[in-house]
């Protein structure tokens, strides 16, 4: 059977192009200076101060690596009002047909069969807040906030959890310092014992007992770990 017209057509098109594309191909990969030296210098550009500052943004649990600059509770009010609380409601606890999820709220639901993971009842760090305000909000315009109206943001949200009071005002050594409902409820796991862990659904021993006895698997769990 003949083959159809447009199909021979369409064939050796993409042959005609596959080939022109083995011969760039060709000429580009040879791209060895004529002095000799490693020719990944041909490769992309070496980044500059600004472009790397511009993606090393994120900020450490200790708060070690926070900006200058302070924002205040009050002040944190109107921008959220402006910024956040399309997707989060106005007091932060969410609402139907929101996106953002909520914010605040959930104490003593993490050990239910409905969890509430929010700032107050889930995170450790109160940096972590102002780490992912910085990256990630709002929304529609992320990293468009100043370094000030983060502070203030994250000083609001974290009065509407009831972690710190109206008067609060939140820099790069007061927002460190503030203690989370949750920070002690985490626990440290050493890697292998992790990896040597089969998932349990229920009724389950806990993964890491204390120092110097067996975890789940019947393993010694180091001391120190």
């Amino acid at each position: 059977m003949p083959m159809l017209p447009k199909l021979e057509s369409l064939i050796a098109a993409t042959v005609v192009t596959s080939m022109m594309a083995g011969t760039v191909y060709a000429q580009s990969a040879d791209t060895t200076p004529a002095d000799g030296s490693s020719p990944i210098r041909q490769v992309g550009e070496t980044p500059s101060e600004d472009l790397v500052r511009a993606w090393d943004i994120d900020i450490s649990p200790d708060g070690e690596n926070l900006p200058e600059g302070s924002g205040s509770v009050s002040e944190g009010r109107e921008i959220f009002a402006n910024n956040c609380a399309a997707c989060h409601g106005a007091d932060g606890t969410g609402g139907d047909g929101m996106i953002g999820g909520r914010l605040v709220g959930g104490e003593g639901t993490l050990d239910t069969d409905k969890p509430v993971k929010t700032v107050n009842s889930y995170w450790p760090y109160a940096t972590t807040l102002f780490d992912y305000i910085h990256r990630a909000m709002p929304f529609t315009a992320p990293q468009s906030l100043s370094d000030e109206e983060v502070y203030a943001v994250t000083a609001y949200v974290l009065n509407l959890g009831g972690i710190v009071p109206e008067d609060a005002v939140m820099d790069r050594t007061s927002l460190p310092r503030v203690e989370m409902p949750n920070r002690d409820s985490f626990e440290q796991m050493d890697t292998l014992t992790l990896a040597d862990t089969t998932a349990c659904m229920e009724d389950c021993s806990p993964l890491i007992e204390e120092e110097g006895t067996k975890g789940s698997r019947g393993k010694e769990v180091p001391t120190g770990q």
